[in-house]
């Protein structure tokens, strides 16, 4: 049974990582949640320089996430680039304990893959986050999610929520060198469906099969760019495993990231998963005064499944991806230039 998280200084943290049975000490399935290190702490020192060796080398790998909390002195430089989440106060913490405690399998798996993603390239990347979103898909967490989603936004038979519309999901224009790439279910809030995919995925190969075409153009009709993933579409697949197969075989993101020295994205409004972590494989990426940017996935018991996991940490780093997508928290344009999210902010309001 799943017990609290573990609070230690860095020498306690060295002692109790020296041995193979520390994986199921931290596990939240046979022990702890969550490792938390005071990376403040100035406790002497006593361990050896192999045995810290092993425990940062173990930090790598465990089973469940690992928090470092404070500005990091003697033992705790050496330990902080090997966690997951770096903290700089106490009083940051009970946002991301909640957030795991929530879902405590898609927290350690979305670790456990940044992780790996650091040693990945990016079709590999996309391979791996597709097996773990597919994965995912079949435990519990996200299968109490899509209950209590389904229970609360019933679909009416007789009057579907997403009428068959005869306008494109994706409008694909091309002038001269320069080709536009316009998401166009406003409705919907563009969210991303199936007939977007395919539709982006259409326009994307044109520009990677046509080299001449220098500037691609990607935006989003009405209030928002891209409000994530169509949640009516959840779980409508017939099991995880074809869904990997769409997945590795119709990929944006993969088609975005061949092409994406010559992409601008211009981005408004909300942009929840797939409408950031899209926009991220992107050269640059221009976003709307007031636009707004989130990774709400963990919290309905799965990971990034657009690309995320592979676009995001190479803008803002494993740390800082890893503590967004695990607190689901809401980015501001101004924190997101900042970061490195995105590349710019219009002066002028969009047309």
């Amino acid at each position: 049974m799943s017990q609290a998280a573990v609070f230690l200084n860095p020498p306690e943290m060295v002692g109790r990582l020296q041995t193979t049975s520390a994986f199921e000490r931290f596990s939240h399935l046979t022990g702890a949640p969550v490792l938390v290190v005071d990376l403040a702490d100035r406790t002497p020192v006593v361990c050896s320089a192999s045995e810290i060796e092993t425990a940062c080398n173990a930090l790598t790998q465990l089973p469940c996430p690992t928090i470092g909390v404070g500005e990091p002195v003697d033992l705790g430089r050496r330990i902080a680039p090997q966690l997951d989440v770096v903290l700089d106060h106490r009083a940051q913490l009970d946002l991301v304990l909640s957030a795991i405690e929530g879902a405590p399998m898609a927290a350690a798996a979305l670790v456990q893959l940044l992780r790996m993603n650091q040693s990945l390239d990016i079709h590999e990347g996309l391979v791996a986050e597709s097996l773990v979103y597919s994965t995912l898909q079949s435990g519990p967490e996200f299968g109490g999610w899509l209950t209590r989603y389904r229970a609360a936004h019933p679909l009416d038979p007789i009057a579907p929520r997403a009428p068959i519309q005869s306008e494109p999901a994706v409008r694909i224009q091309r002038c001269g060198e320069r080709l536009r790439l316009t998401l166009n279910r406003p409705r919907r809030r563009n969210a991303f469906s199936m007939e977007i995919r395919d539709g982006l995925a259409e326009g994307l190969a044109l520009a990677v099969a046509d080299p001449s075409l220098s500037e691609i153009v990607l935006s989003g009709e009405g209030v928002a760019f891209c409000s994530g993933g169509d949640l009516d579409e959840f779980g409508t697949l017939p099991d995880p495993s074809t869904a990997h197969a769409v997945r590795s075989a119709r990929s944006a993101g993969r088609l975005l990231s061949q092409c994406a020295s010559r992409v601008r994205v211009d981005v408004h409004g909300a942009c929840i998963g797939a409408g950031i972590e899209l926009p991220a494989f992107a050269a640059r990426v221009v976003a709307q005064p007031g636009t707004f940017f989130a990774l709400p996935e963990v919290s309905m018991g799965l990971v990034p499944g657009a690309g995320g996991t592979t676009s995001i940490p190479r803008r803002i780093g494993r740390q800082r991806t890893a503590w967004w997508a695990l607190t689901g928290a809401r980015i501001d344009t101004q924190t997101a230039l900042d970061w490195g999210l995105i590349d710019e902010i219009a002066t002028e309001a969009r047309a």
